[in-house]
Parts: C-alpha cells; sequence; structure tokens
C-alpha cells in the first residue's frame, strides 16, 4: 500500500487567509460586522445578484429562505433525493415535507420533467440544487416554475464559479443558497450565503438571522446614541463572523484561478480516461459550464467491480476518492418517507464515485488515479 495518500481534496488556504484573520482577531471586532457586510457585497456583485445575506452554514441558508417564502406545515416542496441530506432537512425545518423527485443521468440535477412528476396540489416551492457544481437548467426550471406559479430555490452550496448561459450561478435567482464548507471551492471554514434581487427579502433575511432584531449589533456599534433594538418575529442565531468573511474575501480573489485550475484538471481526466471501458466522467452540459467541485465518474454494469469494492481497491493503492453524492430517500432518517420511483437517483447513488480533484494536484498524481482506475478496470 503506498504511504503517499492521495486526498480527495485540499482547500486552497495560505498566508494571506491567515494574515486576513489575523487582522480580524486583532482589530477587536470578531462577531458578525464591517469584514461580513464587505463580503456580502462582493460575493453579491460576483454570482450577479443585488444583495447577499452571510450566514452560518447553507443549511440555514435554505432554512432561511424557505421560511421568508412562508413555507410550514401542510405544504410539501419538490426536492432532489440525489443530494446532501441537508437539502431535505431544511423542508422539514419548516415543518412541511419534501416530495422527492428524480434527475437526469448526465448532470444529477432535477428538471423540468422531473419536477412535474412530482408535484401535486400542495407544493408550495420547488428547490433545485446544483449538484457538485454541475449547473441545473434554470432558464427551463425559472419559466416553468412561473407557469405553475412557485418560487424557485436554488441551493447552490457547490456552485459557485460555475455558470448557465454564460451567466454565473445565482445570476437572476428569485433565492439561492451557497455553501463555504472546506469540500466548496470557496471556503470560510463553515458558513454560507443567500443570494436575492429583493431588497425586501433581504432586510427580512438579515433579522432572521440576528434574532429577528430590527438593529444589527454593528448599527448600534455605529450610532453616537443608545440604540434600543426591538425584535420583530421569531428568529434564529445563523451569524457568521467577521474572521470568517476575512478568510471569504481573500478566497474570493482567488476564485478565478480556482475556477481554470479545476476545469484544467477536469479535462485531464477527461484524457486520460476516454478509453477507460465502463467508466462514465461527468461532463458540462450544453447550457452551462460546471466548476468541477466535485469530479465523478459513473460506473457502468459492466464495469468488473462494484462502487464499494472499487473505492477500497483505490483505498489500497493510496488514492482517497468517495461515494458519489448520496440519496436522501434511502438513508435511516427518511426510512418509510413515501416517494415515487427514483430510478436513475439510486444508480447514480450506487455506482458513482468522486476522484481527488484540488488546485496543487500534480500531473504525477493524476497519472496515479487514473492507473489505479486502470488496474481495477482489466480485472
Amino acid at each position: 500500500m503506498s504511504t503517499d495518500r492521495i486526498p480527495v481534496m485540499i482547500p486552497w488556504l495560505g498566508e494571506a487567509e491567515a494574515k486576513a484573520a489575523s487582522d480580524a482577531v486583532l482589530s477587536g471586532w470578531v462577531a458578525q460586522g464591517p469584514r461580513v457586510a464587505a463580503f456580502e457585497r462582493a460575493f453579491a456583485e460576483r454570482v450577479g445578484a443585488e444583495h447577499g445575506i452571510a450566514v452560518s452554514s447553507c443549511t440555514t441558508a435554505l432554512h432561511l429562505s424557505l421560511v421568508a417564502l412562508g413555507v410550514g406545515p401542510g405544504d410539501e416542496v419538490v426536492v432532489p433525493s440525489l443530494s446532501f441530506i441537508a437539502t431535505a432537512n431544511a423542508v422539514r425545518y419548516v415543518g412541511a415535507e419534501p416530495v422527492f423527485a428524480d434527475v437526469e443521468a448526465a448532470t444529477g440535477n432535477l428538471t423540468t420533467a422531473t419536477v412535474d412528476a412530482a408535484r401535486t396540489a400542495r407544493t408550495k416551492a420547488v428547490l433545485i440544487v446544483h449538484q457538485g457544481g454541475v449547473p441545473a437548467d434554470v432558464h427551463t426550471l425559472r419559466a416553468a416554475c412561473a407557469d405553475w406559479d412557485l418560487p424557485l430555490v436554488e441551493d447552490a452550496a457547490c456552485a459557485i464559479g460555475s455558470t448557465v448561459g454564460g451567466k454565473p450561478v445565482g445570476h437572476g435567482a428569485l433565492v439561492a443558497a451557497w455553501s463555504f464548507h472546506p469540500r466548496k471551492v470557496v471556503t470560510t471554514g463553515e458558513g454560507g450565503m443567500i443570494t436575492t434581487d429583493d431588497a425586501q427579502w433581504a432586510a427580512r433575511l438579515r433579522r432572521l438571522r440576528e434574532h429577528g432584531m430590527n438593529a444589527s449589533a454593528a448599527e448600534r456599534h455605529a450610532s453616537s446614541k443608545p440604540v434600543l433594538e426591538s425584535y420583530l418575529e421569531v428568529g434564529y442565531n445563523y451569524r457568521m463572523t467577521d474572521v470568517q468573511a476575512a478568510i471569504g474575501l481573500v478566497q474570493l480573489e482567488k476564485l478565478d484561478a480556482m475556477i481554470v485550475r479545476r476545469r484544467e484538471l477536469a479535462a485531464r481526466y477527461d484524457e486520460l480516461l476516454h478509453d477507460v471501458a465502463g467508466l462514465t466522467p461527468v461532463r458540462d452540459p450544453a447550457h452551462g459550464q460546471s466548476n468541477f467541485q466535485s469530479y465523478w465518474v459513473l460506473l457502468d454494469e459492466d464495469f468488473p467491480l462494484g462502487r464499494d469494492d472499487l473505492l477500497a481497491a483505490l483505498a489500497e493503492a493510496g488514492v482517497s476518492a468517495r461515494r458519489g453524492i448520496m440519496a436522501s430517500h434511502l438513508e435511516p432518517a427518511y426510512r418509510g418517507h413515501p416517494c415515487g420511483p427514483l430510478p436513475v437517483t439510486e444508480r447514480l447513488s450506487r455506482d458513482s464515485l468522486i476522484l481527488p480533484l484540488f488546485h496543487t494536484m500534480t500531473e504525477a498524481q493524476q497519472d496515479r488515479v487514473v492507473a489505479a482506475l486502470r488496474e481495477q478496470a482489466r480485472r
């Protein structure tokens, strides 16, 4: 077994992020403050949105988005089962029920047809995911949701830097939720963001993340007179810290270089794997470009090993691959939850795996990953 293990990913963090975090600490303002506000502005500008609302995670971003839409008990929200379980859980947080829709095999994303097959008279919203950074066909989905009179929430956790029709994912979204977990392209350690073009929603979302207060701590601090805040509704403690935002601002400056490098590595995987029988790599869809937050391959039925055995073989060769996207409806938390047939979801979840991809990955490391895959394909 190789002792030089190739990780599935490494966040791109360095001295600039360390200095930014240190400067925030030394400033004496470490809670939500001026750096959070600067990060919100920079992030919103990057994705082409009018407003950014920084929060503690993408999960809390999804939760607040559904609260703002008035989704609650008795309602249903169409979601993909093929997603990290937080997507479905956020629907449960507001007392509504997730209705699992199938996805298309090529992208792992919901389509108009799969959403239409799952919606009912109780459907209050549709929650799509740009899975693994592969952009969903939002222009078609937005038009369909407008015809159905349903709001469309975009789970863009993995999709910063991906594009649809030449525009950033998030551009023109009613509301989009983002993640800055270390597995994502831009990271703040933990953290999330909501983007929207609606000023009234943005104002309410800022209140909701801070216990429903009508004046933030930063606003009270900036005032020369005492500010007696009011709590306008039941809210939450979903704030981001200035230390995290300081790191995020540096990360945003690196984003273009990150995307270029990830797409270079994905293109090289495509070239090296094109003649390996039994593997179907993820590709850019016709309607956009992926940031390749994840590079996954789907095993054909005639591949010599099953997915789990292949993961074990790669681990033995020093390659840290991961299973593909989970199917939430198959997890114990959703055991017994009613859903229709989801054949594509179950196939992708069962037979796909994510290969290592990170900005410092060398050609030699990538060659080792491919060589290990080739060895198992020849079995």
